[in-house]
Formats: C-alpha cells, structure tokens, sequence
C-alpha cells in the first residue's frame, strides 16, 4: 500500500552516509554512483570485474550469488540501493536468479550487517505481471522486500533513458532514417537517468515509511509523441508506423537470429510493449518535497542524441 512520506525534508541531507550499491557498473548505476559521490557520500560498490580507483569508492568484487562478496559489501553500510537486476534472460528461472533469488540474497546480507535503509529499483512491469517473465520477476522480487523486517521503499521508473543508454539507441538510429516502428498505440512516460539517481540517493539518505514509488517526469506521451521527440532530436521528421503484437513477435524472432543474447526486442519484452498505459500513477509518485524531475523529456532526449552523435553510435 502506497503511503505519503512526512511533509519535511529528509532527516539528515547533510550527513555522511556510508551507502552499499548493486549494478553500480550499468546504465543507472553509474549515474548514482555519480551522484553519490559527488554529495560526498562513501560508497561500496559492487562489481564482476576490476574497476579503476575511484576516491571515496570501494569497489568490492563479486556477485549476487556470492555471500562473501555481500557481505563485505554491506559491512557497515547505512544503507543499501540494489540496481542490480536481469532485464534479459532465456527464460523464466533466468529471471528468477538475477531478480527473485539475487534481492532475496541483498536482503539478507543487509539484514545480517543491521543495515537500516534498504532502497530497490523495480520496474513498471511489475504493475502488470502477467505479461513478461521479467514483470513478473520483478513483481515477485518487490514480494521479497515488502515481507522484509527494514526500512525499504520500492521504485519503479517507467521507461530509464539518457546519455551511454544502449537500450533505446534503436529508436534514434531508425529516426534518422524518418522511421519509427512502435507497438500498438498507447500511452507511455520516461524518466532522465539522472533524475532517476537524485530519487535514488535521496530516498536512501531520507527516512521514509515503506512505501511502492512510480517515477516518471510528469509528461504523457503517446507512442507517436515520443517518436516524434526522437526524430526532432535527431533533425528529423518521422511516420510513426504502428505494428500489430504478430509483427512484434516476428520482429523479435529476426532481431534474435541476428543479434542473439544482444537482442533488444525479444519475445519477452513483445508481451509488456503491447500493453496500452506505461505512465507512473499519480498516487504513486514521489512528494514533491523530496524530489522532482528536473529534466524535460525533449531536452533529455535531444541530450541523448548528442552524446550518440559525440560517441560515433548514430
């Protein structure tokens, strides 16, 4: 059940925190983990691979499936932002491990460590469970952390885009061409990845009740809105051409037999792109006292075409 945070500000936003964060290498973490240091916080970050030294980060190697790694990596923590998480997989016990079974892991080595805050980055997706593996993985990894004894908040970011993002590249490549190919029509929001990092960290160095957040930027879009917001930060204009679920399929079907496990389309994702209304509930938003998005979506996606075009990926 959703509940409002206290109208004050958090606690404590000038103190300290020692903070211990998952999928710190991907997309989002990153930009936490920008964040975090930039507010002077220390971080321990976890990571399958060798890291260059970074000051007040403490790269820990390992993995979720590795007890000993999570331990160190909660030792001492004041709280813990999971971003790790499986957003493709074969099948559904793929999912299970990375998303089910990895929180399931987070949660009980910070409970051993007595950390008190506990911050986990969900998905939309798990709003409608029944139509991807992935959603409901995520639906049933938020299971884990509402049944545990800490102080946690839930996030769901609707769709997470922004400058070294791999996953929406697709969209601006085809947009140079005046093309953009969508799932049936609906309704959908995004959120800049660095305003999803400012949600994250503020939620962890506030002191807020249990509570499931949906965050956005507080634009909704039709599918053909946002297509159009591509192409005019691509220079282009665009026909938005709507396919039907069968083309989808088909579609993910070739984009596996070409790119394999780096396949952006894929059977599972068709059955959640289908579905009509991917915006944040009101109800669910974050207060305004404690963050707002500070990044307009046609901003944010001109931003992101910049760095694509400065990194030679358009």
């Amino acid at each position: 059940m959703h509940r409002d945070y206290p109208s004050s500000a958090p606690s404590h936003p000038f103190r300290v925190l020692t903070l211990a964060i998952t999928g710190a290498t991907g997309f989002v973490g990153k930009a936490l983990l920008d964040r975090a240091a930039a507010a002077g916080h220390h971080v321990r970050a976890l990571t399958r691979r060798a890291q260059p030294p970074r000051e007040t980060i403490t790269w820990i190697e390992g993995a979720l499936d590795r007890p000993a790694a999570l331990e160190s990596l909660v030792a001492g923590a004041d709280a813990v932002i999971h971003v790790a998480g499986v957003v493709n997989a074969p099948n559904r016990a793929g999912f299970v491990a990375g998303n089910v079974e990895g929180t399931r892991a987070m949660l009980a080595a910070a409970q051993a460590a007595g950390v008190r805050r506990f911050v986990h980055v969900s998905s939309l997706s798990a709003r409608e469970p029944h139509l991807s593996d992935y959603g409901w993985s995520k639906r049933e990894s938020e299971a884990v952390v509402e049944a545990a004894p800490l102080d946690w908040t839930i996030v769901r970011p609707t769709g997470v885009y922004g400058p070294a993002d791999m996953e929406m590249r697709d969209m601006f490549r085809l947009a140079r061409y005046g093309l953009a190919l969508l799932p049936p029509p609906g309704k959908v929001s995004l959120i800049a990845v660095d305003d999803l990092a400012r949600l994250l960290l503020a939620l962890a160095e506030a002191d807020g009740p249990r509570a499931v957040l949906e965050a956005d930027d507080g634009q909704v879009l039709t599918h053909a809105e946002m297509a159009r917001l591509i192409g005019r930060a691509v220079g282009r204009r665009v026909l938005p051409i709507h396919l039907p679920a069968a083309a989808l399929r088909l579609g993910a079907r070739l984009d596996r037999a070409l790119r394999g496990t780096e396949a952006k389309l894929t059977a599972d994702r068709v059955g959640y792109l289908c579905h009509d209304d991917w915006t944040a509930d009101p109800a669910r938003r974050p207060p305004s006292d404690l963050w707002t998005a500070a990044t307009p979506t046609a901003r944010g996606l001109a931003d992101t075409a910049r760095w694509y075009r400065a990194n030679r990926l358009l």
